[in-house]
């Protein structure tokens, strides 16, 4: 499977996995058809197969760069359609552990982009290519074998009602989401079960759109209120295009927001910062809020599995899928493709466990991260096997002293951001700003 491979790639799921993967696809295979489930909307919108496309959304500086790379230019039609770009330090505030870390110049500007937005800006950009062709309303139901069952060469699907076959495939990805029966299909052929690794947090979120003017919050873009241990409640207020705030307020561990205005403002309140309670009061409501209950963030091991059938590869959420609030997802996804993209034209042998393995060291940068921040809290159900209580009190402290050193906030950000590693934050610069 690499640059001298030519014929048909199918891909599950034309979420933004599927149309980043797709846009990988698309150089090496003569043909890539996507399918979705779902009836795709010409204008952005929510729709039911992106539960979360209604929650907050904003593109990590990692994520940005990345896009561009594949996509020219879409940085800047973006912004042209109204998302707003700023310093993701300098012009938001973070707060942690109940206090707000310091502003600065970071130099890592993110985008306001709904996922409606972006998820359309590229789905256009990549049914513009003359080998993709993106087909709705198409539900894949089980995958076409060869008859040892060792190597996938299509799919079977319900599309109008009728089933129909799609073979002769030299690859199928599967980048349908959480929600991706790949485990079920794989069970039925006989491979053995993938491992699960788990970080359960029961988190609710409600969000709402409303109208956003440049006088508020001091001119900034947004407000970050982080759960911590003794406070599971947390809020979010993010510039988006079309002058809107995107406002949620989350709650975990079986505490669940309200949806009405008056609960959601008495919620936001008891925030440590009141901004989010502020907006909800002050701003005009752009729609109804919508609620999405996530009860773990879940990473199945593909890269460990003893077996697995030739010609197929699992991306995005379907692979793992990350507790919406660090907004890790959509960089991951890129990251993923970008991996792809580059086996495939260098004509990599065995690119499905060469392609597992490299995304699990891309997956591990921000899994380490939920995890370090997640488990901390008592109720949450996890392995804390491989967490190190020295390096737990010593990101506490970081975490303090950036509240009055923005240069320790910038270092911390670049990790949420993925432009670093979290080990960025143990260099010998970083550790002697952080009080012993």
């Amino acid at each position: 499977m690499g640059t001298s491979v030519h014929g048909r790639a199918v891909v599950i799921g034309a979420s933004l996995a599927g149309l980043l993967t797709a846009r990988a696809l698309h150089e090496t295979f003569e043909d890539v058809v996507v399918l979705d489930r779902d009836t795709l909307p010409e204008r952005p919108e929510p729709r039911r197969g992106v539960p979360q496309g209604g929650h907050v959304h904003g593109l990590l500086t990692r994520g940005m760069q990345e896009m561009d790379e594949m996509f020219e230019g879409l940085t800047a039609e973006l912004i042209d359609l109204g998302a707003p770009a700023f310093d993701v330090q300098d012009e938001m505030q973070w707060w942690a552990n109940g206090r707000p870390l310091a502003t600065g110049p970071s130099g890592m500007i993110v985008l306001g982009a709904g996922r409606p937005l972006l998820e359309t800006a590229i789905r256009r950009r990549v049914a513009a290519l003359p080998n993709v062709d993106i087909r709705p309303e198409v539900a894949v139901t089980e995958l076409v074998t060869t008859s040892d069952g060792g190597r996938v060469i299509g799919v079977r699907a319900i599309a109008a009602g009728e089933e129909i076959t799609i073979d002769d495939a030299a690859v199928v990805v599967d980048a349908s989401g959480r929600g991706s029966r790949t485990r079920h299909w794989l069970g039925r052929l006989g491979y053995p079960e993938v491992e699960e690794q788990r970080i359960e947090t029961q988190v609710t979120y409600v969000t709402r759109r409303y109208r956003r003017t440049p006088d508020q919050l001091d001119g900034r873009y947004g407000t970050a209120i982080a759960a911590y241990p003794g406070s599971t409640r947390g809020g979010f207020a993010l510039a988006q295009e079309n002058d809107a705030w995107a406002l949620s307020i989350s709650g975990s561990f079986g505490a669940v927001p309200p949806m009405d205005d008056d609960g959601m403002i008495a919620w936001a309140a008891e925030l440590d910062c009141q901004d989010v309670a502020t907006l909800l009061r002050t701003s005009a409501p752009l729609g109804d809020p919508v609620k999405m209950r996530y009860p773990a963030s879940a990473w199945w091991r593909y890269d460990r599995m003893s077996r697995f059938p030739a010609g197929f590869l699992v991306t995005g959420d379907a692979m793992c899928s990350f507790n919406p609030i660090y907004g890790q997802g959509m960089t991951v996804a890129a990251l993923e493709a970008t991996i792809l993209g580059r086996l495939l034209r260098d004509g990599s042998d065995d690119v499905a466990a060469r392609f597992f393995t490299e995304s699990a060291a891309v997956i591990d940068v921000p899994w380490t991260t939920v995890a370090a921040n997640d488990l901390r809290f008592p109720d949450a159900v996890g392995d804390r096997s491989a967490l190190d209580p020295e390096r737990g009190a010593y990101l506490d402290r970081l975490r303090a002293a950036a509240v009055t050193d923005p240069v320790l906030t910038t270092a911390f950000l670049r990790v949420t951001q993925l432009m670093d590693t979290p080990a960025a934050l143990f260099k010998p610069e970083i550790a002697a700003r952080v009080p012993a």
